[in-house]
């Protein structure tokens, strides 16, 4: 695997991608080559200070551009042509990289990768998968940012992508799929939600599924059950996202607080110190690392801005899984199948 890493992406960028590639350099057997994208002279004095300078793996692409988090991401991608993000993502468009990490401006990323990489054939609309986790593992949810104006034929295509990243990803040989709604009856949602059921229910009743479709499903169900995709549009699933992060936050600092009052609870946190730990890297974001951009030619993944070098190692990781499983090539496969049908029902 050959991996561009946009290092000047994140909020304590470059430091914390390059520590993360440190670990991803120590811990990836098929990490054949990676490319650090940013200011030549800061990466290089900073990777010789991490003890990876001399790595033969390590390449530096210099680009002097930085898109910074407040930006407009489509105009940043036009305008700065020779920023970190942009270059990285040029280096898996070149096929000198196999897939681009970026901590950096969401939008930006989104942007960078759809227009320079294209779509997959069959692919409407790029959606980003995000893992959250569920009493049996993780649950899919997409799309979490990508595309906020999304029609119902949209989701179609995420349940595919996402239901492909459940099988290989997750070993999840036959994903359990629904629409997010505010019922599980079929009457219930926006006329949005309805009609993206009625279209995967018409290719249900066909056989022409590569997962179970099970209707709607409420918002509990994506962590009581064994739900392993839900569907939405992306700003729904944005704000969802950012509310799970959140509350996760909210919970961990209530419950530090708890134990702090009384020295009881701070003997019992001690003895229970491993599973507080085991539930805290379930909670983390860090665990997951990054999200994938489902649907463009290539592997893009995304980290969350407060990333720490944990966390763009996953990131790493999350890429290799991509690759090793071609999971663009059963989206495609599945898509062929399943796209004649889906127009006829325009």
């Amino acid at each position: 695997m050959k991996l561009a890493l946009d290092a000047m992406g994140g909020d304590d960028a470059p430091q914390i991608n390059i520590d993360g590639a440190k670990l991803a350099l120590e811990r990836l057997e098929r990490l054949d080559a990676l490319y650090l994208v940013g200011d030549e002279t800061v990466l290089r004095k900073a990777s010789d200070a991490a003890g990876i300078g001399g790595d033969s793996r390590l390449h530096i692409v210099h680009a002097p551009e930085v898109v910074s988090m407040d930006e407009s991401g489509l105009t940043a991608v036009r305008q700065k042509k020779d920023s970190s993000m942009s270059r990285a993502v040029d280096l898996v468009k070149g096929g000198d990289c196999d897939a681009v990490v970026s901590a950096g401006n969401t939008g930006a990323a989104v942007a960078a990768s759809t227009i320079k990489l294209r779509l997959l054939e069959g692919v409407e609309r790029a959606g980003i998968v995000s893992p959250m986790p569920s009493v049996h593992g993780y649950v899919l949810v997409s799309d979490t940012g990508a595309n906020p104006d999304a029609k119902p034929s949209h989701l179609v295509g995420y349940a595919v992508m996402s239901a492909m990243m459940a099988r290989c990803i997750y070993d999840r040989p036959m994903p359990n799929v629904a629409v997010m709604s505010n019922g599980t009856e079929d009457c219930k949602g926006s006329e949005f939600s309805k009609e993206a059921h009625h279209l995967l229910q018409i290719l249900d009743e066909q056989q022409l599924l590569p997962f179970r479709f099970t209707g709607n499903c409420e918002g509990h169900d994506l962590f009581e059950s064994d739900l392993d995709v839900a569907l939405t549009d992306g700003f729904t699933g944005n704000i969802l996202l950012k509310s799970v992060e959140a509350t996760a936050k909210a919970f961990t600092h209530w419950l530090k607080a708890g134990i702090k009052r009384s020295p009881i609870a701070m003997m019992g946190a001690f003895a229970m110190r491993h599973v507080f730990r085991d539930i805290a890297n379930r909670m983390s974001a860090d665990s997951v690392g990054g999200c994938p951009l489902m649907g463009v030619n290539g592997v893009s993944i995304i980290a969350h801005g407060s990333a720490n070098a944990r966390a763009i190692l996953n990131a790493c990781r999350m890429a290799d899984g991509m690759l090793r499983h071609s999971v663009n090539d059963r989206i495609v496969e599945a898509l062929a199948k399943i796209n004649p049908v889906l127009h006829e029902q325009r």
